[in-house]
């Protein structure tokens, strides 16, 4: 796949050959020099990073403002001491960068065009607290037979469970359409729709919490088209399988600071550790951008912020947006907290323990990484000191849940699952607590702001945000990024970015008339 032709402005999708292209909106290469236009890009996450990516290529003066001293958001990282000394790379956890993250990949390509930056893990491993294994490293990537052989190869679809099912509840995963499966779908909760299908308990465990888990959501919170939206991106919608890369280094070093040297060099303002704490509309159609350091006027604002950092500033801006724009953004939600727990052990893991391990059934654990079998910083510091580096993620904790007590139970189910764990010493641990998480529960999906708004000049980009692409997660975050972009250089008669996705419907006519008679 990282042979396929390279595009300078980063576009390219994977093996999928019914992939979908949105071209480029329409005009000039550049903005005119004479008249050029000023964009402040509120946010260094992913889809800051995109939205000011596109504009600084195409001329426009960016000024990128980040609350953080680092860019990266919720995939950032900043430096820690360890007890023995030792400088470390510290992160929010784990990320899956998944083929079918075209436009993530596209942005990352700017600095690293044969994404040697990343390294593919062999399997996608998951374990259940009653001993079932499963897997995605045999399963066929092309739909319908990576479903199907889904089925056929996992433990978990035994053939009792088979004759309960109810395959016409199931039906409408076969054409999943955006925004369509929300009108069907977004008035039931993930497991109300599971259970209508009567999946077997394993294979829900094992397969589909995964999905709904990557939103830090209890299942019985999130909408079910948010899931089936999941579904289509990784079973029946794309031939790029459910196999991921993951940075072979922090994640400052393989792709947000070689990423802020090329906005730079684009002439772009990268300015970290500087929150914005008031922006209001001018006279002239443009916005004031207010910072401890200063006031800037600029010609568009793209707010790239997560979901309290939206509702507090929007708050804060009483001029921005009408009110039921502003009623909308008040109403987003956040999900549960969630923990990573990280630790430095003195000791190796067993040698056939997978770089990630996905797991359910361990009371609050739901996954497990040994980072020094794929990034090169934990892999330095496990050879010198004979050690491993391991990291445990809890999502969905009860707020009300005692920290302390949550760290523990998490070390002891690290210890359940790989045992040789126990009689460790923990050279050194951090625990990171986040709820900033955006929740899209049930009947949510009609409040989520749009990336336009209601005044021209001002647009919204991040994994919050509705958009009528079938895109989730850092992928969505990645091409709102972009679409935000592209609404103001559209204004300025600037051509914007190529896009891509998944195909935006079921890929068969047959796929198509099954779900199209089970939802008549």
């Amino acid at each position: 796949m990282r042979g396929v032709p390279y595009r300078p402005d980063g576009t390219r999708h994977g093996r999928d050959r019914r992939a979908r292209v949105l071209p480029a909106p329409p005009g000039a290469r550049r903005a005119d020099p004479a008249r050029r236009p000023t964009t402040a890009v509120v946010g260094g996450g992913i889809a800051g990073l995109a939205a000011a990516t596109a504009l600084a290529e195409r001329g426009v003066a960016v000024t990128l403002y980040e609350r953080h001293p680092y860019l990266g958001g919720r995939v950032g990282g900043w430096t820690v001491r360890l007890r023995d000394g030792t400088t470390v790379t510290m992160s929010r956890g784990f990320h899956a960068f998944f083929r079918q993250y075209y436009n993530l990949r596209g942005l990352l390509r700017r600095t690293d065009p044969g994404l040697d930056r990343l390294t593919g893990l062999p399997d996608y491993p998951l374990l259940h607290g009653g001993g079932m294994r499963d897997g995605f490293r045999h399963v066929p990537r092309t739909p319908p037979w990576s479903a199907l052989g889904f089925v056929a190869l996992s433990p978990s679809f035994g053939l009792r469970d088979l004759r309960a099912m109810d395959p016409v509840a199931a039906l409408p995963l076969l054409d999943v359409r955006v925004p369509e499966v929300y009108d069907r779908l977004d008035g039931t909760s993930a497991q109300d729709f599971l259970d209508a299908v009567r999946f077997p308990d394993s294979a829900r465990h094992l397969a589909f919490e995964v999905f709904s888990r990557s939103f830090f959501a209890d299942p019985r919170l999130l909408s079910a088209a948010e899931m089936a939206l999941m579904f289509h991106i990784y079973f029946l919608g794309s031939a790029e399988g459910l196999l991921f890369d993951v940075p072979a280094a922090p994640f400052p070093a393989a792709l947000w600071d070689p990423l802020a040297d090329h906005l730079r060099r684009h002439g772009a303002d990268v300015r970290t550790a500087t929150p914005v704490e008031h922006i209001a509309p001018t006279e002239d159609g443009g916005h004031r951008v207010v910072t401890a350091r200063d006031e800037r006027r600029h010609d568009g604002v793209v707010l790239a912020l997560d979901v309290a950092g939206l509702r507090s500033l929007v708050a804060r801006s009483d001029l921005l947006g009408d009110a039921p724009w502003r009623e909308r953004v008040a109403r987003l939600r956040n999900a549960p907290p969630f923990l990573v727990s990280r630790l430095w052990l003195d000791r190796p893991v067993a040698p056939g323990r997978p770089g990630f391990l996905g797991t359910s059934g361990f009371e609050n654990l739901d996954n497990i990484s040994v980072l020094d079998r794929w990034e090169d910083e934990a892999a330095r510091w496990a050879a010198r000191t004979g050690g491993s580096v391991v990291e445990l993620h809890a999502y969905a904790v009860a707020p009300e849940a005692p920290r302390d007590v949550e760290e523990k139970r998490l070390a002891a189910q690290l210890h359940r699952v790989y045992p040789e764990t126990r009689t460790a010493t923990v050279v050194d641990a951090r625990h990171e607590w986040r709820d900033d998480c955006p929740l899209f529960p049930v009947g949510g999906y009609r409040d989520r702001p749009t990336v336009r708004t209601p005044h021209p000049g001002l647009v919204v980009a991040g994994d919050l945000v509705r958009t009528d692409l079938p895109v989730a997660l850092m992928e969505r975050a990645a091409t709102t990024g972009f679409l935000a972009a592209n609404a103001l250089l559209e204004q300025w008669g600037v051509q914007g970015q190529t896009l891509w996705t998944v195909p935006g419907r079921g890929r068969s006519a047959l796929l198509r008339g099954l779900a199209k008679w089970g939802t008549g």
